[in-house]
């Protein structure tokens, strides 16, 4: 089965099984497999581009700013937000050239997506285990099945953004509100309530729930739901590895921007 956006060929559809947690996602009516790309791979990869130190094991939450950050000077993130690949690449993947374009999160430095078209897998890993680009690479804590998981994400795991999401409006386009409600409702509700504010992804003073992040950011709230949440408990199953169509998920985000962001 080929993907909407073109570019991933799913290997065997799993429905992903996870151990006490109050909710999944349904699986494919059949496996159409291609063996060559590994979903549960890619989505790992998807958590370590959104944090990677709440996944690889023994990681430690980085201080200080990632070394690269001081060749930009308009993002004022500090600290380990400067670490995550999403703040400099964004959520759509494109940097500059995307939502991060402009803003308190812009930094000038472009996204992945043009070179993931281009480049093999083979040759994304390289680039990623080069410690010659010290400066990039500077993610000691990576094993090579780190580095593995993550090409495989930017190779097969990248939805084009563009394709699903009104950047200017911040809706969700060509989406089903009541399919989403149906999905949500069946999935999503035992973790986060009908309301969706049983998690508050925030604090006392800001909190963000789910409907906050779906208003607030369309693109984050596709990639968390395509691949999960870094180091949640109990673990977010991922719409990727339980076979669904990004067509799905953007219905679900329409439907979440109808609750409450506050």
């Amino acid at each position: 089965m080929r993907w909407p956006t073109g570019r991933l060929v799913m290997s065997a559809i799993v429905a992903l099984i996870v151990a006490g947690a109050a909710c999944s996602l349904p699986t494919a009516p059949a496996p159409t497999a291609s063996p060559k790309v590994d979903v549960a791979s890619v989505a790992q990869g998807g958590l370590l581009y959104d944090k990677w130190w709440k996944v690889v094991p023994g990681a430690s939450e980085p201080k200080g700013n990632h070394p690269l950050w001081a060749s930009q000077s308009t993002n004022k993130s500090t600290g380990s937000a400067t670490w995550r690949c999403k703040e400099c690449h964004g959520w759509d993947y494109k940097g500059k050239d995307g939502a991060y374009g402009k803003g308190r999160r812009y930094t000038g430095f472009p996204g992945t997506w043009g070179a993931a078209q281009k480049k093999t897998v083979a040759e994304i890993a390289a680039f990623l285990g080069d410690r010659a680009n010290s400066k990039h690479n500077a993610f000691t804590a990576f094993r090579p099945a780190d580095i593995a998981d993550l090409a495989n994400f930017l190779k097969y795991g990248l939805v084009d953004m563009a394709k699903y999401v009104n950047y200017a409006a911040k809706k969700p386009i060509g989406a089903d509100a009541a399919r989403g409600k149906s999905a949500y409702d069946r999935l999503c509700a035992v973790c986060h309530n009908a309301d969706g504010k049983k998690l508050n992804f925030g604090d006392a003073s800001k909190p963000e729930y789910v409907g906050t992040l779906a208003k607030d950011n369309p693109q984050e709230f596709l990639h968390k739901t395509w691949v999960g949440q870094p180091g949640s408990q109990p673990p977010m199953p991922s719409a990727l590895v339980s076979g669904w169509r990004i067509e799905q998920v953007v219905d679900v985000l329409a439907y979440a921007q109808t609750l409450p962001a506050k």
